[in-house]
């Protein structure tokens, strides 16, 4: 076993595999994750419509976000609280937290996601790979 660190480079068109995490108009990718040797680390892209939203979500570890474009506000659907966000917002949410983003009237884009990867993100993509195969 080869425990040399490596540097990868992510080109943007790089195959993205999609995640099923938006209610409404708009799109999640996987940028980082397990399927590409990621272990400590996942960064994902949603980019959402005007209005739209994430699904519910709730990792076992801490997940991170940045708000790269547009308007939205993050709820914490454990206390009922919602917290308003702008362009260069960084949003950090304690493992077990369920929450979700709702895009402003513009739209959003968040890059980010769970660290460590949850495993439970990815599992669609594991069972396409069994069921192409």
């Amino acid at each position: 076993m080869n425990d040399t660190p490596k540097v990868r480079i992510i080109r943007s068109d790089s195959h993205r595999p999609a995640l099923p995490l938006v209610e409404g108009e708009g799109d999640a990718r996987a940028i980082i994750w397990p399927g590409m040797g990621a272990t400590l680390r996942s960064v994902h892209q949603i980019v959402l419509g005007g209005g739209s939203a994430t699904i519910e979500q709730s990792h076992p570890g801490e997940a991170v976000y940045f708000l790269k474009a547009g308007s939205a506000h993050v709820d914490d659907l454990d206390t009922s609280s919602s917290h308003s966000l702008t362009v260069g917002s960084m949003i950090h949410i304690d493992g077990g937290t369920r929450y979700r983003f709702v895009a402003g009237a513009s739209g959003a884009e968040f890059v980010g996601g769970p660290c460590p990867p949850d495993p439970a993100l990815y599992e669609h993509l594991q069972q396409e790979t069994t069921t192409a195969g």
